[in-house]
């Protein structure tokens, strides 16, 4: 059987690139050992916000009084919520294998295993290919802790799948996944911590917005241990305990579950990339050029493997590019627009720069900072809740980047997106016409 391109990996990379590449005419093989959509659709981001949005919702029930809504009893089924969020993962997994069957892609279920740059084999059958792309993805980090071994913790995975809450959670990592999951669990009365080994929690995010976001969740009830290290794990019958040091000492606690949130990693074995002899960048990624192509004439690789940026919307883009580049078409992959969103409630998103990334660089930049309330539709619908919108520019108003707090600022970052990847000033946005009231028009207001 022979291809014009084979894709190692369904997720969205994968998938992506193959209805593109399918689209474009190009004869296409699809590689999927588990389930189309990946880590992001079948227990990463879909899940999480399926999850969220239901906690989302209670929340906003028990707070009902404050828009003069009398909401009495309210309660939840969390049984009844997980069942929801497989109904919707199913529901989209169909949707992408229906965009596979137009796009006319082969999709192959089972492990892929590459013999050399043209050929691929799964299941004793050999599949011949003039390009290749890469799109493994990435697993949940395991990091060594004492007694970890001999102790029950759960995984982002287990926690999605959970139908019976504890009483008490301990997070292992304030990422983007430990935040989210420790909103859902505080949301349904679970009792919190979670335990950060660097000073604020969402390394990466805008600092300031991450601490004003962390003191919403500790007014929620959620307790933060920053600066703390888990030293050892001991399970205490049907509970575990937590010994961690910090620089005010040690620290013991005992909870029924603990979750590890520590990180990913991308998965780089167990499928041939050996036998590419590909060139690796120096903290065990793959390396690509602008393109998507490896070292290797005729290889691609897209997502979590290359390590720019473990997203899935980085990873649509970078399977489009490789995809452009391989029927022709002009276009190049570029980073400094890719978004970033935590999906609390209130939501955090940011793109660009930050003030401690261009510190870094040693950048001279202007702050423009306003509550989110100079929208008037956000006051409207966020009684008694905070939110800030910060625009930074360079000194000529260029817009570097730009950090927001409030809902719903995941679907108002875009615009800062464009304004950026554009090369936009900012008083050019307000040449724009926003529709009146909208929580957007609080650009127009910089």
């Amino acid at each position: 059987m022979e291809y014009q391109l084979a894709i190692i990996g369904g997720g969205p990379a994968g998938y992506s690139a193959a209805e593109i590449a399918g689209n474009s005419g190009l004869k296409v093989v699809l590689f999927e050992k588990s389930s189309l959509g990946g880590v992001c659709l079948n227990e990463g981001c879909i899940p999480t916000k399926t999850l969220l949005y239901s906690a989302k919702v209670y929340d906003g029930a028990k707070n009902a009084g404050k828009y003069a809504v009398k909401a009495d009893n309210v309660s939840f089924d969390v049984s009844k919520i997980v069942s929801r969020k497989q109904k919707v993962v199913r529901k989209l997994v169909l949707g992408i294998k229906n965009k596979m069957n137009v796009a006319g892609v082969k999709v192959v279920a089972g492990e892929a295993f590459i013999q050399d740059k043209n050929t691929v084999v799964c299941d004793g059958e050999t599949y011949k290919c003039d390009k290749m792309l890469i799109c493994t993805g990435s697993e949940t980090f395991v990091p060594y802790i004492d007694g970890i071994g001999e102790t029950e913790y759960w995984t982002h995975r287990d926690a999605l799948d959970c139908k019976e809450l504890p009483e008490s959670i301990a997070i292992i990592g304030g990422g983007v996944i430990g935040m989210e999951l420790a909103s859902y669990f505080c949301s349904l009365g679970v009792k919190v911590t979670v335990i950060e080994m660097m000073s604020e929690i969402l390394g990466g995010m805008d600092a300031e917005l991450s601490s004003m976001l962390r003191g919403e969740y500790a007014k929620k009830g959620i307790d933060f241990l920053l600066n703390t290290k888990v030293e050892k794990l001991v399970q205490r019958d049907s509970r575990v305990e937590l010994c961690c040091s910090s620089k005010d000492g040690e620290i013991c606690l005992v909870v029924d579950k603990i979750l590890l949130s520590v990180g990913r990693k991308p998965v780089l074995r167990g499928f041939g990339l050996e036998n590419l002899n590909i060139e690796y960048t120096m903290n065990n990624k793959v390396k690509v050029d602008s393109n998507m192509m490896t070292s290797v004439e005729g290889v691609y690789a897209c997502g979590d493997i290359t390590g720019f940026s473990m997203l899935a919307h980085t990873a649509v883009r970078e399977g489009e590019v490789a995809v452009h580049h391989i029927t022709g078409k002009n276009d190049c992959m570029r980073y400094n627009a890719i978004p970033g969103v935590v999906y609390t409630n209130p939501e955090i998103a940011g793109v660009g720069e930050t003030e401690e990334s261009l510190f870094e660089k040693g950048i001279e930049y202007k702050l423009t900072k306003l509550p989110m309330a100079f929208a008037g539709r956000f006051v409207a619908e966020n009684e008694g809740v905070n939110g800030v919108c910060k625009v930074i520019t360079d000194i000529n108003g260029v817009v570097l980047g730009v950090h927001m707090l409030g809902n719903p600022a995941s679907e108002l970052i875009v615009i800062a997106g464009i304004m950026i990847e554009d090369g936009k000033k900012l008083e050019d946005i307000k040449k724009y016409v926003f529709p009146h009231p909208t929580v957007g028009e609080i650009f127009r207001e910089m």
